[in-house]
């Protein structure tokens, strides 16, 4: 049995994946991009937002990368006003783990100040004994994130599971040589997922307790 829990966010705890892919369309919009597909901006969820730019919108400028990212950024806090909604058990479920004694962590390719930002908003900041944001380690999937985990819990990596909807959750867990449990509701296909050898791919949060 696992004795840390990371997971993601978007797409796993997070049903906002709609709000990110609405928001990438309208930021590119702004500048005069082509809008990408819903499908094309919900397959980067996860990514930092550096990289996120450079997947969707290839060869523009670093000032149109710049414009692009304050534009997402201004669109993203106003449709945030409102917290996207934890998927149905995830927060009665988190605190179910939390209180079994599992240290509990995020990964996330959020932004420090917007993971911040949407903690408070649900009432969570400090709920989890410790976070990782894309813009301060590296984006998925460079393990980075997970290794500076393992270190602050000094827990070897078969001793930390992973939980994520997205094939760059299960290849930073799988270069970090963390076991991986996927999501199969967020963002990538179960097929997808399951190229990574998860130890589990389940359909609904619920069902995370048969997999650690």
């Amino acid at each position: 049995m696992p004795e840390l829990l990371i997971f993601d966010w978007d797409g796993t705890l997070c049903d906002s994946l709609s709000r990110i892919a609405l928001c990438l369309q309208l930021s590119a919009a702004d500048v005069g991009l082509p809008e990408p597909s819903l499908a094309a901006a919900k397959n980067i969820v996860g990514l930092g937002l550096d990289e996120v730019m450079i997947e969707l919108f290839p060869g523009v400028d670093s000032v149109m990368t710049a414009n692009l990212r304050a534009s997402y950024s201004a669109h993203f806090i106003r449709e945030d006003r409102t917290p996207s909604a934890f998927f149905p058990g995830v927060r009665e479920h988190l605190e179910k783990l939390r209180e079994q004694g599992f240290s509990m962590a995020v990964a996330t390719g959020k932004s420090r100040k917007g993971l911040d930002r949407v903690l408070d908003a649900v009432d969570m900041t400090g709920f989890f004994h410790s976070t990782r944001c894309a813009d301060e380690t590296a984006s998925k999937p460079h393990p980075a994130m997970l290794f500076s985990l393992l270190d602050e819990f000094k827990v070897a990596p078969e001793a930390a599971l992973m939980i994520g909807d997205t094939s760059y959750d299960m290849e930073m867990a799988r270069t970090a040589e963390v076991p991986r449990l996927a999501v199969s509701y967020g963002a990538h296909s179960r097929e997808r997922l399951l190229a990574y050898q998860p130890v589990a791919c389940i359909d609904e949060f619920a069902e995370i307790y048969t997999s650690i």
